[in-house]
């Protein structure tokens, strides 16, 4: 049988985790931190995992936002290359994204900035989705910038962050009050040759019919006036299951 995402979030993860902050700070207490995890973490679920382990964390650093961010920046490692590994390598940095995503949300630059760090060695989308609520209109153009990023990851951030039905994550249809953004984001990415930006995109797409078809057909007519790259083609094909579906 397969292993479920949860259980790659076990005591070894933990133990493992707890080294990697050691090593940068003789602040974060180890040993308590094991015992807040070791008795609970495997008879809980995915989400609850994460929480756990966030909590734990904070609760075992004795630093403001600001100084935990920084001991996180230590051990971040180096920037993944190439489109993929944000869950086969980076995997184990979900509890610090949801660290930030669980106590940053108040604090707009200093959050934002380690997402876009985050991202590039795993994914920052859920660290993101706080500030999205908080400060939307800000958060909207600083995706805008981040969708003309030269680093792929953080472009496809800049879609991924938004998505109004995101995995593991809140429904969130804040987009819908910054459409004019939302759209000039998507157009920015739609011819974008990175297939994980593209599935993003449609993703995103896909969503926003299931909230506002209208909305959605505004969007892929504007973009099927034009000519169509092969990415834009895929984009739109893979964006219209759910209405393919309901018109059978």
């Amino acid at each position: 049988m397969a292993k479920k995402v949860k259980d790659y979030y076990d005591l070894v993860h933990a133990e493992d985790l707890s080294r990697r902050l050691q090593t940068v700070t003789d602040k974060f207490d180890a040993q308590h931190f094991i015992s807040l995890v070791e008795s609970e973490l495997e008879a809980l679920e995915f989400t609850q995992r994460q929480e756990l382990l966030a909590k734990s964390i904070k609760e075992c650093l004795p630093f403001s936002y600001a100084d935990s961010l920084k001991v996180f920046e230590q051990i971040l490692g180096p920037e993944l290359e190439g489109g993929l590994g944000m869950f086969s390598e980076g995997y184990w940095l979900w509890p610090i994204g949801k660290y930030v995503e669980l106590y940053g949300g108040q604090e707009f630059e200093l959050s934002a900035a380690f997402s876009k760090e985050l991202t590039k060695r795993f994914t920052g989308e859920f660290s993101m989705r706080p500030l999205l609520a908080n400060y939307p209109k800000a958060t909207m153009d600083l995706l805008l910038e981040w969708s003309r990023d030269e680093n792929m990851r953080v472009r496809r951030l800049a879609s991924e962050c938004m998505r109004i039905r995101l995995p593991w994550a809140k429904k969130q249809t804040v987009v819908l009050d910054y459409f004019d953004e939302f759209t000039t984001i998507l157009r920015n990415l739609k011819d974008d040759a990175d297939k994980s930006i593209q599935k993003s995109v449609a993703n995103n797409l896909n969503d926003l019919y299931k909230e506002d078809p209208e909305k959605f057909e505004c969007i892929i007519q504007a973009w099927q006036e034009e000519e169509l790259s092969p990415s834009c083609a895929w984009i739109i094909k893979h964006a219209s299951r759910t209405k393919n579906k309901a018109e059978k």
